[in-house]
């Protein structure tokens, strides 16, 4: 029985950590899509030469991931290419703007405009935002955790994590104290689909 190669798709290809990622899957005997910019199309070109090299197969899909459209067209170009994709999980742009925009521009908004009446209303003694963020952006055991089938949600958890820590450097001098707690998973109905996923 012939042995089916998979297939994997590297964005960021053409230089760095992209294209040392390329290189390990190629050895690991994946057949390796490469994408990056047009202005780094040759680097791209030189990346496929040197994997195909190893004796694996490789493509080369200019693209700004950032757009939709291009990212939908190079995907179908290393299906008709490779015959499949393995080593990409797709989360419809539509679901990742409305949790990033609720979770983390909401986060953002509530923390610029609380910030500013704060100040402007002076205070004696120490003031507190709290922020929420979750345990898909704890550290633990030295490694960094997030969420089977929760991509978005992950990342907007992150994102608070990071914001409450500028935001605590930049309201400190105002007396004004940012923190966020980070509860694990809770049984309520927002709940219910992740655990029917997981079952």
């Amino acid at each position: 029985m012939a042995t089916v190669c998979r297939v994997t798709l590297v964005t960021g290809a053409a230089q760095g950590l992209g294209r040392c990622i390329s290189l390990r899957f190629a050895d690991d005997g994946f057949a390796v899509a490469v994408n990056d910019v047009p202005a780094r199309a040759e680097a791209l070109a030189t990346l496929v030469a040197e994997i195909e090299a190893k004796g694996r197969t490789s493509s080369v899909h200019v693209a700004d991931v950032a757009q939709e459209v291009e990212v939908r067209a190079m995907v179908a170009a290393v299906v008709a290419r490779h015959g499949g994709l393995d080593v990409v999980r797709l989360v419809p742009a539509e679901e990742w703007d409305r949790v990033m925009t609720t979770n983390a521009r909401g986060t953002f908004l509530c923390y610029k405009y609380a910030a500013m009446q704060m100040i402007q209303q002076g205070h004696s003694g120490s003031i507190m935002i709290i922020g929420a963020s979750s345990i898909c952006r704890e550290a633990r055991l030295l490694t960094v955790e997030g969420m089977l089938l929760q991509g978005p949600y992950s990342a907007s958890k992150f994102a608070i994590r990071g914001l409450t820590q500028a935001a605590a450097l930049e309201f400190g001098p105002h007396g004004i104290r940012v923190n966020a707690y980070a509860p694990g998973a809770i049984d309520t109905p927002m709940r219910e689909p992740a655990l029917y996923i997981s079952q």
